[in-house]
């Protein structure tokens, strides 16, 4: 068990405590607390491959198996995961205030495997394909391969955002709603260079909401959140809730 944390401004624990709407960001950095390996860097790295080559449209039209492949291992890579306190702490969140938002830019399930259900997902989920003709989705679950469209017979490809594409504006705009509603947003392993995603936390400043952010290091939103908190997600956020809510 990690010895309580010593550095959660008193603010916070009170805005989440009071908090009647409230919205939570996460990142990469609350997955790679599960051992899910990083998007970019070394990790990411696949039989000589960077994410960057086969995240694309155009790699899957040149080379859907090889994409389907990628896609397919780190679904069991994924699968191998499981939940962290950070996952576990906003889950709890989600039964304490009845209007509650989570936002998320990870594809991997983590947070519906916690527990959490009101989740919009920025980039897509893993563990479903898209019909690339009549925009059908399916679960993967025992898919190998290729995959393709039960209705219509076309190519189905992974039901997430690549590079290039443009998010999926519904989502995008429910996105900024919730932020920019809340009383008090909580920005959790992101290093908010990514856009729009980056810019969700400026609808909660401008409307006089409360930002926490918390991360490994400093990043673009530090100077203009109202409070950060330097550390790992899970640590903080499973100490944040017990403090706000008097858990034991």
């Amino acid at each position: 068990m990690n010895p309580p944390r010593k550095d959660i401004p008193a603010q916070a624990i009170q805005k989440l405590a009071d908090s009647k709407s409230l919205a939570v960001i996460t990142g990469a950095g609350v997955s790679a607390e599960s051992g899910v390996p990083t998007f970019r860097g070394k990790d990411g790295l696949w039989k000589n491959y960077q994410p960057h080559q086969l995240a694309t449209p155009m790699a899957f039209h040149d080379d859907p198996g090889l994409v389907w492949e990628w896609y397919h291992w780190r679904r069991q890579t994924v699968l191998a995961c499981l939940p962290n306190p950070a996952h576990n702490a906003i889950a709890r969140m989600e039964e304490r205030v009845k209007d509650f938002t989570l936002i998320t830019q990870n594809v991997d399930r983590l947070h519906a495997r916690a527990g959490s259900e009101r989740v919009l997902e920025l980039h897509g989920d893993l563990h479903r394909a898209r019909c690339s003709e009549c925009s059908a989705i399916t679960d993967l679950e025992g898919q190998e391969g290729v995959v393709v469209c039960e209705l219509c017979g076309g190519a189905m490809r992974p039901n997430v955002v690549w590079f290039g594409e443009s998010l999926d504006i519904r989502i995008l705009e429910e996105a900024y709603r919730a932020c920019g509603r809340s009383d008090c947003l909580i920005v959790a392993g992101t290093s908010n260079v990514v856009q729009p995603a980056a810019s969700l936390a400026y609808a909660a400043l401008e409307n006089n909401g409360y930002v926490l952010e918390v991360n490994l290091d400093p990043t673009p939103l530090t100077g203009s959140a109202t409070d950060t908190v330097l550390g790992k997600a899970g640590e903080v956020l499973e100490e944040l809730v017990k403090l706000a809510f008097g858990e034991s």
